[in-house]
């Protein structure tokens, strides 16, 4: 019951502490607005050209940042826990190579962004299928020799059809015309621009929460070890399966809303762990509210410093996401 209540203490100040970073980021932008006519265009029921950049344009994308960002730090969560590796992150299984592969090829067919939305969502969910399929008996199956290493397996599985799609990608940036170059680059470096709807990340987010949750304390006894686990009444491989699952699904949606966004999933879990500890119960729904508003805060910077112009939010990301990393192995050691 403590850590309930510590848990939901916890959550209710990162979820106060989110609605004003997204309310910060909504009235914070280019355009040559200032704070106070950010404000007037929230709150005014005149239609006015501020009102409608407001509503039309920053609030449905700092919503989508905060559900991006959610979907990527608790999918690095589940992920580091499936393949016992603290480096693993929401890619580590090459999802975002699959979604690339889909989303590019809706471009140099000359697909809308809608189309191209449907592209990544198709690759990314053939990826996480594929990965499924060819790691199956490491997820799945109820025996298993005591030599095999099945997280070991399963990240070089990850890694290859990582490697294959990269391949893919490449050329299609290599045959591409040049009209089509750049938002193709665009895309791949996490571009929010054009968010049509906040809502699939954001609803994702809560359902993969729901889902996860209830999960916490089999994912704490599974990550001392599945002999321990076992013995304590745990299925690990429906647990594995249940994480790769749900991860695999955040990772989908987030990549075809935002594009590849890195060090999300892999830079939150780990500040994280030094803050609330390693229990799941706590860490998974902090994960998700941290990963949000980091991610408004990387797509609000990516808006403003150099306006007019925007900048990949995926590229303002991993500025922030190494030298955080870095620190905390520096602090570590």
């Amino acid at each position: 019951m403590a850590t309930f209540g510590a848990a939901l203490r916890l959550c209710a100040g990162l979820l106060a502490l989110s609605t004003g970073v997204v309310l910060a980021s909504v009235l914070l932008g280019g355009d040559g607005s200032t704070f106070v006519a950010s404000w007037q265009g929230l709150v005014s029921t005149a239609d006015t050209p501020m009102r409608a950049i407001v509503h039309a344009l920053r609030i449905p994308r700092a919503l989508a940042a905060y559900g991006v960002g959610g979907l990527l730090a608790l999918s690095g969560c589940l992920m580091q826990i499936l393949v016992r590796n603290p480096l693993a992150d929401p890619y580590t299984l090459g999802l975002s190579g699959g979604a690339a592969v889909g989303a590019l090829g809706a471009m140099l067919a000359g697909a809308g962004a809608v189309a191209t939305a449907a592209g990544a969502a198709v690759g990314a969910l053939f990826a996480c299928v594929a990965v499924f399929v060819l790691a199956h008996r490491d997820l799945i199956a109820r025996r298993r020799a005591a030599h095999r290493d099945d997280a070991t397996d399963l990240i070089l599985i990850g890694v290859m059809l990582a490697s294959g799609f990269g391949a893919i990608v490449s050329m299609m940036l290599v045959l591409a015309p040049d009209r089509n170059l750049r938002g193709m680059l665009f895309w791949m470096m996490g571009d929010l621009s054009g968010v049509a709807s906040p809502w699939p990340p954001l609803l994702s987010m809560l359902a993969a929460l729901v889902v996860a949750a209830p999960l916490g304390r089999q994912l704490n006894l599974l990550a001392r070890g599945e002999e321990s686990a076992s013995a304590l009444g745990v299925r690990p491989n429906a647990v594995k399966s249940a994480i790769f699952a749900i991860a695999s699904l955040a990772t989908a949606v987030a990549v075809t809303t935002a594009g590849t966004v890195g060090f999300v999933g892999l830079v939150v879990p780990h500040a994280l762990r030094r803050v609330v500890g390693n229990d799941q119960r706590v860490l998974m729904p902090a994960s998700a509210l941290c990963g949000g508003m980091l991610v408004v805060v990387a797509d609000t910077i990516s808006r403003i410093v150099a306006d007019p112009i925007q900048l990949p939010v995926g590229a303002v990301m991993a500025i922030i996401g190494v030298p955080t990393f870095l620190f905390l192995l520096v602090k570590r050691r």
